[in-house]
């Protein structure tokens, strides 16, 4: 897919704010700091349509960027910062919650996972959720420019194993790299798929 044409649309925190069309979404989630909005602007061939920042939890609404005037990258706050204080980690939850379970527009979830890391609970924890809400998602994996190349199967490959406790499928998964522009076009290509079958149906 050729992204020729993206611009930021809305932020807020309510769906029923959300735009009033009837184009397909796809949302972006995943704990702070795990590079988000780099993939985002990489994905979009921007380097500022979503906002970066060295401090952990900046996205704290639902941002909706219209994409080639055909379907809307929906950026979700990161969920996990430590610093944030429980009234604002209560209202991120609900109008997360609210986001996928109402907003009808919505067809994916890309859930953001750094390479880097083990698999962490929360990240599991709302795998589970997404799943027991019956909501398609797909992983992706950030970073892997981080590590060396010999590591990222060995990482990716450690990462499905501890799925495997809990799915009897697993999830389709993209391993990315925003610095490296690598998998934008695997990723950008499943999106452009998926908005032809809704065409066709």
């Amino acid at each position: 897919m050729n992204v020729a044409h993206a611009e930021f649309v809305v932020s807020n925190t309510r769906v029923d704010h959300c735009p009033k069309t009837k184009m397909p979404e796809y949302a972006f989630i995943g704990r702070s700091n795990v590079g988000k909005s780099s993939l985002i602007n990489m994905l979009c061939n921007q380097k500022k349509l979503a906002k970066t920042s060295s401090r952990p939890g900046k996205t704290q609404l639902i941002n909706h960027f219209l994409i080639n005037k055909k379907w809307y990258l929906v950026d979700l706050p990161g969920y996990g910062y430590a610093r944030a204080s429980k009234t604002q980690k209560k209202t991120f939850q609900k109008f997360i919650v609210d986001y996928f379970t109402k907003r009808k527009e919505l067809v994916s979830a890309f859930l953001l996972i750094d390479i880097r890391h083990e698999p962490q609970p929360i990240d599991l924890d709302f795998l589970r959720w997404l799943g027991e809400h019956f909501i398609p998602f797909s992983i992706v994996f950030t970073k892997v420019d981080k590590i060396k190349e010999k590591e990222i199967e060995t990482k990716v490959s450690g990462y499905l194993e501890v799925l495997k406790e809990d799915w009897e499928s697993l999830p389709l998964y993209f391993v990315t790299s925003s610095e490296k522009r690598l998998g934008r076009e695997p990723l950008l290509n499943y999106i452009q798929q998926i908005n032809q079958s809704i065409d066709n149906f």
